[in-house]
């Protein structure tokens, strides 16, 4: 029994002590909002206090840092004018894209055990489907390849993509000629065909509004024509003459068939060089004997 007495009396202690040393306590009943674009926002947050009755109350916001949205009673930034806070909810008015992301409620109580407590809201701002931009060719050769590509980059959340062919949606199958991807938008033949000529335009959609289409656009499918062939196999057939040139000349030089004969002569004749000039002669006088003498 003495044991047992041992044992609670501590544990009565620490109920009591935790019941004294409450903290302020923050939480937001609805942690994940989504509303539509221009419409009133609402992040909750409901805190309790120990002694404090008048906390100080403020709301940050996650980014590629963190900036404040509520400091010491007044809004900052953008939200200077569109935004109220009662109690500790903030509401933001009119909201677009840029106001998505994670926000923070702090609440700081000077005169508690713990001083601070916080809750986190993140908000998504949803937001219909816009026209796309649709890239539709005017022309295409038969047999080419051909990708068509349709994007909207501004919905929320991401839109998906249908395909128009002459106001009748494409819907691929082993069958068809074309691959038709929902997700990135694009529209690819492999292979295209006089049949695959007609007017063309995309659509795009998600949750949030009807969907949105571009302006249907005329894709012509042409053939080579008569001359184009011509020029064509012309230049291949160039190309192949070329090709087997060098590889003639390849095997030439291999074989050693190219190499020059060291041996042969010049077919230029050498002629040498001029002797050079006799020195010039001197400018002596011939004295001729008249007369002899005789000692």
């Amino acid at each position: 029994m003495n044991t047992v007495k041992i044992l609670v009396l501590p544990l009565l202690v620490t109920l009591l002590l935790s019941s004294v040393c409450l903290s302020v306590t923050v939480s937001s009943s609805k942690p994940r909002v989504e509303v539509h674009e221009h419409t009133d926002a609402v992040l909750a947050c409901e805190f309790k206090t120990e002694k404090d009755q008048n906390p100080r109350i403020e709301w940050k916001k996650k980014g590629k840092g963190v900036t404040f949205v509520y400091f010491n009673h007044k809004f900052t930034g953008s939200y200077a004018g569109r935004a109220k806070i009662e109690g500790a909810t903030l509401t933001i008015h009119s909201v677009t894209q840029k106001d998505s992301g994670e926000y923070r409620c702090e609440v700081t109580a000077s005169e508690d055990h713990v001083t601070l407590g916080e809750a986190t809201v993140n908000l998504d701002v949803l937001v219909p489907p816009h026209v796309p931009a649709c890239e539709v060719p005017s022309s295409v050769f038969v047999g080419s390849g051909l990708e068509l590509l349709c994007k909207d980059k501004l919905s929320v959340p991401p839109a998906t993509y249908r395909w128009y062919k002459d106001n009748k949606a494409l819907t691929a199958s082993a069958d068809t000629p074309y691959h038709v991807d929902t997700n990135k938008g694009t529209l690819e033949f492999k292979s295209v065909s006089k049949t695959d000529a007609g007017m063309y335009r995309c659509e795009s959609s998600n949750s949030v509004g009807a969907p949105k289409s571009c302006v249907a656009q005329q894709l012509k499918v042409i053939e080579y024509p008569l001359n184009m062939t011509i020029l064509i196999a012309g230049g291949a057939g160039f190309l192949v003459l070329i090709l087997l040139c060098c590889v003639c000349v390849c095997v030439c030089r291999r074989r050693g068939c190219c190499k020059k004969d060291k041996k042969t002569k010049s077919t230029k004749s050498y002629n040498p060089p001029p002797p050079p000039p006799p020195p010039p002669a001197r400018n002596l006088k011939h004295y001729k004997q008249t007369q002899s003498f005789m000692v």
